[in-house]
Parts: structure tokens; sequence; C-alpha cells
């Protein structure tokens, strides 16, 4: 058998699986399916994708997977177990890419640069969108993207028509079976120490239920942040509440790069004496994912922290302003919190509204998701985790 189209062959050195690269090693697999995916952003978006890949691996089984996205969304595909390679859109990826042949295409962004890696790579058969040549206008590839192609085009179909999740329609336009299967978001061995030793730290080794709150969002639709006064009367409710409850937690503050940390560090300092912390917001999007991850709940806007949550299977209470919560799959885990504001949802990047969305989030909502049996549930399973990091098994 010809050892060059194993899965991990890379012919200059063995892959990590084995010392030595022979056909008699036990990890020897030739897939029958080549499949590119190309999503490039956002990264909420890119993440919620990865929910299609065990529908993808349901209709193709042996399948060698290669997913090209931005630079920034990498990080969120690194040791997936479904996607066999990672690839961006800068020229040395490029020129890599140029070189591969694929059998299946899954083109999901609706966006121009989407027909150039269409024209490069040239799948046998392709599904989702790719552009016209002479204008560079978006247009399905085939009818089974034609729901989700018409749903963009009418404010009407996309705020209030359509019930589906934005993945299931994505699901459907691939022409790939639907099962409302989770994320896949997979930590290293190193990464799993991290987000223990975090929660080991924040919970007080098991004595506390971690909040945590993710304060900002990418920034590309501004009024999907929530003020910071509003946070501040947020962190104070739930204070309130739960010392009320008797119930010990521990509020800890999410979130990436320097704009987070100042805003951060700003709500710190009108806390102060409550139980709240601040996560590290500096060391890279993998660190992040080892804060979402040591959680037991996450509160948040529609951004990417909620996906991360939402992906790690945590408690979310999402908050949804200018963009649409029918589109987001909590799987029931969580509550959605939508604006009363009539001209909500938006999507617009650009409000002239003094008393907009995020000035005017619900806090009352919110602080009332926090119920007392999901307290009493997290409670439970934070003392079972507890018994199996001490090795103790009994019941």
């Amino acid at each position: 058998m010809d050892r060059t189209k194993c899965r991990s062959f890379n012919g200059y050195k063995p892959c990590s699986k084995n010392s030595e690269c022979s056909i008699n090693c036990s990890y020897f697999e030739i897939p029958n399916v080549s499949i590119l995916i190309v999503h490039l952003g956002a990264m909420g978006a890119v993440l919620r994708s990865t929910s299609l890949l065990q529908s993808i691996k349901r209709k193709y089984p042996n399948s060698f997977i290669t997913w090209v996205t931005e630079e920034c969304a990498k990080p969120l595909l690194l040791n997936n177990p479904f996607v066999d390679k990672v690839l961006t859109i800068t020229t040395r990826d490029l020129l890599t890419l140029s070189t591969l042949r694929f059998d299946i295409g899954f083109f999901i962004d609706k966006s121009p640069e989407i027909g150039g890696i269409l024209k490069i790579t040239q799948p046998t058969k392709c599904f989702g969108f790719t552009v016209l040549p002479d204008n560079g206008a978006i247009v399905p590839l085939s009818s089974s993207a034609l729901e989700l192609w018409e749903i963009g085009l009418s404010n009407e179909k996309k705020f209030f028509d359509n019930k589906k999740t934005e993945i299931q329609l994505i699901a459907e336009a691939l022409e790939l079976p639907y099962l409302r299967d989770e994320y896949i978001l997979t930590l290293t061995k190193d990464e799993e120490i991290v987000a223990n030793v975090r929660r080991k730290e924040w919970s007080n080794n098991g004595s506390k239920i971690i909040i945590g709150l993710n304060t900002g969002t990418s920034g590309i639709l501004p009024n999907k942040t929530i003020y910071l006064d509003v946070w501040i009367k947020i962190i104070k409710n739930i204070s309130r509440k739960l010392n009320y409850l008797n119930s010990p937690i521990q509020l800890v503050l999410l979130g990436g790069g320097s704009i987070d940390q100042r805003r951060n560090e700003q709500i710190l300092q009108q806390c102060a004496g409550l139980d709240v912390v601040a996560s590290p917001t500096l060391n890279g999007l993998r660190d992040g994912m080892c804060s979402v991850k040591a959680v037991d709940m996450v509160i948040t806007g529609d951004s990417l922290g909620m996906h991360m949550g939402i992906a790690f299977k945590k408690f979310v209470i999402a908050w949804f302003g200018p963009t649409c919560a029918h589109e987001i799959d909590l799987f029931d885990r969580g509550t959605k919190i939508e604006s009363k504001l009539a001209c909500s949802p938006c999507w617009k990047r650009n409000c002239e509204i003094t008393e907009s969305c995020n000035r005017t989030v619900d806090i009352e909502q919110i602080i009332q998701s926090i119920t007392m049996s999901e307290l009493l549930k997290l409670q439970k399973q934070i003392k079972h985790s507890v018994l199996i990091d001490n090795g103790d098994n009994s019941f």
C-alpha cells in the first residue's frame, strides 16, 4: 500500500502518532474523500460551524477535512479531532491550498473572498455560496442554499419570519443531515491543566460557584457590547441576590485583548469589596478558552465568549440587542434575553438612538435567570468534579 496516502503522512518526518513512518503502523489510514470547508469569519460563527463536522463525518465517514479560515480564527480549530488540516488566507497558505485537490467543497461564507478560493481549488462538487464574475455579487451554488440566501436578502424574513437557527440553515444549505449536533472545541492536555488550576483557584477548591461575565464583543457591531455601567449594576445585583440566597459564588470577568482588559480593570475598581476577579486577557485566544472552560456559568452578549460557553456546555445567559436570538442554539442550557426596543433586531453597525439597546439591558431578567434550581444543579456538579479530582469515586 502507498504510505503517502495515509491521513497523517507529511513526507518529511514521522507524524506525531509514531516514531517511524511505515505501512505497518497501527495508525495507517487512507481517506477516500477530500473535503474543503471555507468559513473565514466572524470568529464566533466559525466556532459555531464546528457543529457541522459530525454531520459531515456521518455523510462522508472516511474523509480528510481541510478548513480554510482567517488567521485570527485559526486557534479555534486547532486540536479539533475532526479537522485534519487548518489553512488561512495568508499568501503562504494560499500557495499550499493551490496544490491540493478536493472532491467536496463547502463554501459557508457569504463573502467576496470565497469566489477566489473556489477558483483556486475547484472542488469536484460544491455547496454553499460563490460570487458572480461580472460584479462579485454573492449567489448560491445550488438550490439547497436558496433559503439561507433569500433570508439574507430580506430583513422581514431574517428578523421575524425565520425561526430556524443559523446552523440548521447552513446544514440544509450544504445538504448535510441536521441532528442538532453540538460545537466541537477541544483543549490540549496542557490547556486542560490550566483550566483546572483556574477552576480550583476561583472556586476556592470547589466551595464556590463560578459565574463568568464576558464583558466584551468583537467591536464589529458596537451595540452588542453591554455598557460598563450596566455590567456594574449586574454585578451588584447578582452579589445582592446570591448573598440573600446564601449561595457562595465567585464572579470572574472574562475577555480578550487590551480593550477588554481596560474595561475589566474599570469594573474591578467600581466593584471593590465584592467577590469579583478578572481572568487573564492578554495571553491569546487559546488561553481565553481555558478561562471559559473553568467557569460554571457565562453571562454574555452575542459574542465569541457566548459561543465558547455553548461549546464547553456551560449554562449561558445570553443578551441579544441588534442581533437575532432565534439564530442561536443554547442546547437547552441557558436563557436568551432579548432587547425590548421596537427597533431590535437591526444588525446595524451604527445607531443614532440615545437610549440604545446596550444601555437599556433588562438587568432584572438576567438576575431572574440565575435560578435556585440551576445553582443547586451546579453545586452538585462541582462536588462531583471535586471528588473525581481528588481520586474519590464514592457516592
